[in-house]
């Protein structure tokens, strides 16, 4: 199961706003948190204890999983032991992120904690580390991905590095999440802030492309925001996502017909498995509506992205639904019916064959 997460950061906010923020979070279904106990290091134990439990309670009771990112600094500040993790579970935590500094005999011995808590392990790095820790012999049911996010412009992953390290860890049969960059939200863990996600690429583009990307990839599991704090709209939009196939966003035509438009928006789709690199096909529509009039109306050259329907003049062709994969001369028989909105066309190359997709109109 796929899911969203949001970062809450105690060291920055109160805990009144987090808490507000946790609850905001709750309505639209996200079961997933991020925080950092390496930016509480210079703090009392008994305060950090104090401040994280009240608001993981919060967490707790909407049934959010909620993970801590720390290192042996604040490991040992907390009196834990590789054998005895239950400072974390009397927290109220699902588990720790280990940032760095362990040996992989020792991650391999806290995946068999008495108290259940998931060992998340950083996934952007690209060695083998979690090669060493599951030599070990690792309990691998309690063993997490998360990748890391970049707060400097620039300094984000690259495409093809991640997708070589998501797939170290998802190969394994390891759960993955990585994090995406809210627009709205003004602070992270630490001073410095132009943003924050794991994918470089994502620093500038909308939060919902940002997560269909993350899932598209079929190689992360749960997609978090990194910064704070997220718009109720935000949360929203991210709520609608189908997390289980791309849906994308389009403009449709002004003479689109009714019955064009109900293929488009209401039926299923899917691509034939005979794939072409020009188009994406969805044929089902031109069997259920087969004797329908498909007359020619709007048929410019065709640009990758566009949403296209063929007229009576393709005959047993007529109603079929396709996606442009490159551009096209148009030959008068084929309607341009609609579009994909510009952010999202790179998308299409997630387009396999068999691929469920499905369109849902742009909102105005």
């Amino acid at each position: 199961m796929k899911r969203l997460g949001i970062s809450v950061y105690p060291n920055h906010t109160s805990i009144e706003e987090n808490i507000k923020y946790i609850e905001l979070a709750a309505k639209y279904g996200v079961k997933r948190i991020f925080t950092c106990l390496l930016s509480a290091a210079d703090k009392e134990v008994s305060e950090i204890v104090e401040e994280f439990r009240a608001m993981v309670e919060v967490a707790n009771k909407y049934d959010m999983e909620v993970i801590a990112d720390l290192d042996p600094t604040v490991f040992n500040k907390l009196n834990a032991s590789i054998t005895n993790l239950s400072v974390f579970k009397e927290i109220g935590l699902s588990g720790i992120r280990l940032d760095m500094g362990f040996s992989g005999s020792e991650e391999s011995i806290m995946s068999f904690n008495k108290d259940g808590l998931k060992i998340e392990l950083n996934v952007s790095n690209g060695t083998k580390y979690v090669d060493n820790i599951l030599s070990y012999e690792a309990n691998l049911s309690n063993i997490y991905g998360c990748h890391n996010f970049y707060p400097h412009v620039y300094t984000g992953l690259s495409y093809e590095h991640f997708i070589k390290c998501s797939k170290q860890f998802k190969e394994l049969g390891i759960r993955t999440a990585a994090f995406v960059n809210s627009p709205s939200a003004d602070h992270g863990p630490w001073p410095v802030s132009e943003g924050l996600c794991t994918l470089e690429e994502h620093r500038n583009l909308p939060i919902v492309v940002q997560a269909k990307h993350l899932f598209a990839t079929g190689l992360i599991d749960d997609v978090i925001i990194a910064n704070a704090f997220a718009s109720e709209e935000e949360l929203k939009a991210l709520s609608e996502l189908n997390k289980d196939m791309l849906e994308f966003t389009v403009e449709l035509n002004e003479n689109i017909s009714d019955i064009e438009k109900t293929i488009v928006l209401d039926e299923f789709h899917y691509n034939r498995g005979d794939n072409s690199e020009y188009m994406a096909r969805s044929t089902q529509s031109r069997v259920k509506y087969k004797g329908t009039a498909f007359p020619p109306y709007n048929t410019p050259d065709i640009k990758r992205g566009d949403i296209l329907i063929d007229s009576d003049l393709y005959s047993r062709y007529a109603g079929e639904l396709q996606v442009a994969l490159k551009d096209m001369k148009n030959y008068g028989k084929t309607n341009v019916v609609g579009r994909i909105v510009e952010e999202e066309v790179f998308l299409l190359d997630y387009i396999k064959p068999w691929s469920k997709f499905s369109f849902k109109l742009k909102n105005k």
